[in-house]
């Protein structure tokens, strides 16, 4: 039972990335489901959820207007389409699910204990 993450590369800045998130071993849709990112040398954070019902978004303040997360519950899987990369965007990319039935409003929720289901995060890297 996990979340595995794919989709990441080496891009230039201003580039796209579409990253996906595929569910194995359980029901995605029947659970809120989160991006999170770990740069080297800082912690995890929170970029972007999308709610149980498809009823409630999340985007990290540097990443709005530029990221855009959506959800084929049909396909057990949850996109990352990330357009116009920062090289302040490199980190490894990873998905979690939470039982919560809505996206969390406040960037500290995206650090406790209520999301699982971790898989192997993606890279991605943007050059200058």
């Amino acid at each position: 039972v996990q979340l595995q993450a794919s989709g990441g590369g080496l891009v230039q800045t201003g580039g796209s990335l579409r990253l996906t998130c595929a569910a194995s071993g359980f029901t995605l849709g029947l659970y809120t489901i989160g991006w999170f990112r770990q740069a080297p040398g800082k912690a995890r954070e929170g970029v972007s959820c999308v709610g149980r019902s498809d009823r409630s978004s999340y985007y990290k303040e540097s990443v709005k207007g530029r990221f855009s997360i959506s959800r084929h519950n049909t396909k057990n899987t949850v996109y990352l389409q990330m357009n116009d990369l920062k090289p302040e965007d490199t980190a490894i990319y990873y998905c979690a699910a939470s039982s919560r039935g809505l996206c969390p409003s406040g960037a500290s929720d995206y650090n406790g204990p209520s999301w699982f289901y971790w898989g192997q995060g993606t890279e991605v890297t943007v050059s200058s």
